[in-house]
């Protein structure tokens, strides 16, 4: 059980690791909230739509979604389009250094739907949750397996938890914007390019 665990914990880390929509959406949430609390709806957000794919996953339905050319095929063109949406909206926006009460954040309830956007709507993180997590659950059963996915889920709370506070940080230490301006601009650039990428996958499919 130990084993498996370990497994779950260094896989998950290792494919949450790299720059993706959800990380990005929730880090420039952070920096952009005047307090951390008001992260934390993002974060919740996130972490649950993880934790429910990963549940999924380990249940089996990789086994389903990925034995589907329908299914994989609706995914990808619904995560194309979402993406190259967020990449216009991360590209135009332009933090600016005002006021705590005159800032222009995201509601609570905004963020947690568009959080609910990046997760279920990215192909990428269905498919790193119900391809490679799912198809590697198959290696365990009974509390083995428990261990695995349970594992899986502790990673992404605390990684979604320390970008938020990450990001927190930068938006108080960066008072110009700046830093934030250009790592949107990068961020956008990461979608658009994420996006080009799926497409070519799914025409090569």
């Amino acid at each position: 059980m130990l084993q498996a665990a370990l497994h779950g914990f260094i896989l998950a880390f290792g494919l949450i690791l790299p720059l993706g929509v959800q990380n990005i959406f929730v880090f420039n949430q952070g920096a952009v909230q005047p307090r951390f609390s008001r992260v934390l709806p993002v974060i919740l957000a996130a972490s649950v739509c993880d934790t429910l794919l990963i549940t999924l996953a380990v249940a089996g339905v990789s086994v389903v979604v990925l034995g589907s050319f329908w299914i994989k095929t609706v995914l990808f063109i619904l995560g194309i389009l979402f993406l190259l949406y967020m990449g216009v909206v991360t590209w135009r926006s332009n933090p600016r250094p005002v006021k705590d009460e005159e800032i222009n954040v995201l509601t609570p309830k905004k963020q947690m739907v568009f959080a609910l956007s990046v997760s279920l709507l990215n192909p990428h993180a269905i498919l790193d949750t119900v391809g490679v997590i799912g198809t590697s659950s198959l290696n365990y059963g009974g509390t083995a397996k428990m261990a695995f996915g349970l594992s899986c889920i502790v990673v992404s709370w605390l990684w979604f938890l320390g970008l938020g506070i990450a990001g927190n940080m930068l938006g108080k230490i960066d008072k110009s914007g700046r830093v934030m301006a250009l790592l949107n601009k990068i961020s956008a650039l990461v979608m658009w390019g994420t996006a080009i990428y799926l497409g070519t996958s799914l025409i090569n499919q």
